[in-house]
């Protein structure tokens, strides 16, 4: 009897003093999760260190399995890297702290500006909010560009998160990855020149290849097959860059002036969007274009 009348006291003064309820409500919730919470000592502080540059790189997982599946064309299919430059616009629609992005193949990075506090710049989350966007949206457009082959098993993209200092270090990770991108479609274009055209086997075509450097590789192709590496399209030789530009939209708009009739005028309003390129990012002439990418070194 004493501990209903002190429970009812209680209630009593709670509704009176609404400020003391929310105080004993999170004191309760604070104490109702204090026996488990701390698990949460065993997370792993992943913070990426400040003025650097975030870089988050997706490469496909057993992706040659994935192309010989779904019947990618070889050396390239244009159809694929469309598939994979869409992904990634996802990405940097999603994520606009994303400064650019560079892909080729089955590979794609993005490069967070180095004063970027997304996810308060936790590795983990901003690899697994990258990974995860990517892959979904491959997923989701592939009809777009595989109308008439159906997606036989998912797809599925490893990723890492590497911190750039510098802009130097920066502008050298990308020309790295670029100058990749030219090595291996280099070596395809030749290999596969062999194989379709050239009667080899694949082993063949291996052993034809191995030792060779650029300059082997480019007379074979002009000698053999009248192929002018330098022709081929660029974002096979080159890889996609994903920018950050403005566009104009005009619409029209009724107005009704005070002292007028209705008229429509014209409004022009400038709107951010991803734009793609298939450019020389190696050298100055990119850079000097751009000079919004990179944020100063301190």
């Amino acid at each position: 009897m004493q501990r209903l009348i002190t429970q009812t006291l209680l209630r009593r003064f709670l509704n009176k003093c609404p400020t003391h309820t929310d105080r004993l409500i999170s004191l309760s919730a604070r104490m109702a999760k204090s026996k488990f919470e701390y698990v949460r000592n065993f997370e792993i502080d992943d913070t990426c260190l400040r003025n650097c540059y975030i870089v988050v790189r997706l490469d496909g997982r057993n992706f040659h399995k994935f192309a010989e599946d779904h019947n990618f064309l070889k050396p390239n299919d244009d159809r694929a890297l469309a598939l994979m430059v869409r992904s990634a616009t996802s990405v940097l629609e999603e994520l606009e702290d994303i400064n650019i992005a560079y892909g080729q193949s089955d590979e794609f990075s993005f490069i967070f500006k180095r004063s970027s506090t997304w996810f308060r710049r936790r590795a983990s989350k901003l690899m697994t909010h990258v990974a995860s966007q990517f892959s979904s949206s491959y997923v989701f457009y592939w009809g777009e560009f595989f109308s008439d082959q159906p997606l036989l098993h998912p797809p599925s993209f490893d990723g890492r998160v590497v911190l750039y200092p510098s802009n130097r270090n920066l502008r050298d990770y990308l020309s790295w990855r670029q100058a990749d991108c030219h090595i291996n479609n280099l070596y395809n274009t030749a290999f596969w020149a062999l194989v379709q055209r050239g009667g080899c086997t694949t082993a063949q075509a291996e052993e034809r290849l191995k030792g060779t450097v650029a300059a082997d590789k480019n007379e074979l192709l002009f000698s053999e097959f009248n192929i002018n590496y330098n022709n081929e399209p660029s974002a096979y030789r080159k890889g996609t860059t994903l920018l950050w530009g403005r566009t104009d939209e005009a619409s029209t708009k009724k107005i009704k002036p005070s002292n007028g009739d209705e008229r429509q005028v014209l409004v022009t309003r400038s709107r951010r969007q991803v734009t793609t390129h298939h450019c020389d990012i190696i050298g100055d002439q990119f850079w000097d274009e751009h000079p919004d990418i990179l944020e100063p070194d301190d």
